[in-house]
């Protein structure tokens, strides 16, 4: 009997072995998310631009919970982290592009199209470094607490804010200024600026604030819901004010780190982005990479 006879049973039992649905669970969530991004493409296209941005931000709900439930439910997979690292692109990347040039964008003609081509492009660039650098063994211990280049889902949130403007009847910005936004947030997320991420912080909520705390919860989804233009405007500003802030940390943290090394001993230096060349060199050991990327 060949190795590759499937006639037999054990090979059978080992090729089609069953999958836990603990595993199918994140997965699921994943591609509901893919589902609201490529909605929300076909809403923009048809001009119904508020329940497009609404879909982006359920996208980017979902994104925000599916590896936590992974974790949770320890049901990491290695297909898992693949799917959501295309799933970040094209809720992410492609459709925001693809939201502003249909809103407004398109009036500039090729150079509205060149900057959603830039933005996407770039969304997909900073999903590529981030897993090329997951396992940079030169990251020194403070930096697992911030991100390189404003992550995807905020670069979606934020790069709408022409669109959250226009509803609040502010007014459309010019074409150019939103042209010419668009392409800041494309810089943010391809930059090496230290963003604060918050992933190391272990939050716990004392037994006497459970309560409190999700009706605080509560409270935020009804006014999200009721004001959707108003939150999210607010929290975009509030969150590009803040990026001055997470670079002074890291700075901060970096110089601290520096100061209490060792006389003559050698100090990691901070991650910095990967040079293109980098970039298309095969990782040393693939196997060694985390289930879920977030």
């Amino acid at each position: 009997m060949t190795p590759y006879d499937y006639r037999d049973p054990d090979i059978r039992r080992r090729r089609f072995r069953p999958i836990p649905v603990r595993m199918l669970v994140p997965n699921v969530i994943t591609l509901l998310a893919i589902c609201a991004g490529l909605t929300s493409i076909r809403l923009s296209i048809e001009g119904r631009m508020s329940l497009a941005v609404y879909a982006i931000v359920f996208a980017a709900a979902l994104d925000g919970i599916d590896g936590r439930v992974a974790r949770l439910i320890k049901g990491q997979s290695k297909f898992g982290a693949e799917l959501d690292s295309l799933a970040d692109f094209v809720n992410f990347g492609v459709a925001p592009g693809l939201m502003l040039y249909f809103w407004q964008l398109h009036e500039l003609g090729n150079a509205g199209w060149i900057a959603a081509m830039v933005f996407a492009i770039s969304g997909g660039l900073r999903l590529a470094r981030f897993n090329a650098t997951l396992d940079d063994p030169n990251k020194p211990a403070f930096a697992a607490n911030f991100f390189t280049g404003m992550p995807a889902p905020a670069g979606a949130i934020t790069v709408m804010l022409p669109i959250y403007a226009a509803f609040l009847d502010l007014g459309r910005w010019p074409v150019a200024v939103t042209a010419a936004y668009t392409l800041v947030i494309a810089f943010l997320m391809v930059s090496r600026l230290p963003v604060f991420s918050g992933k190391t912080k272990r939050m716990r909520v004392s037994p006497e604030l459970v309560l409190p705390a999700f009706v605080a919860v509560i409270v935020f989804i009804a006014i999200l819901i009721a004001y959707p233009w108003h939150v999210l405007s607010v929290g975009t500003v509030l969150y590009l004010l803040g990026l001055p802030l997470g670079y002074k940390s890291y700075r901060d943290q970096a110089r601290a780190t520096e100061a209490v090394a060792p006389a003559g001993g050698e100090v990691s230096s901070p991650p910095s982005a990967p040079t293109m060349a980098s970039l298309s060199e095969p990782p040393h050991d693939e196997d060694d990479r985390p289930g879920r990327l977030h």
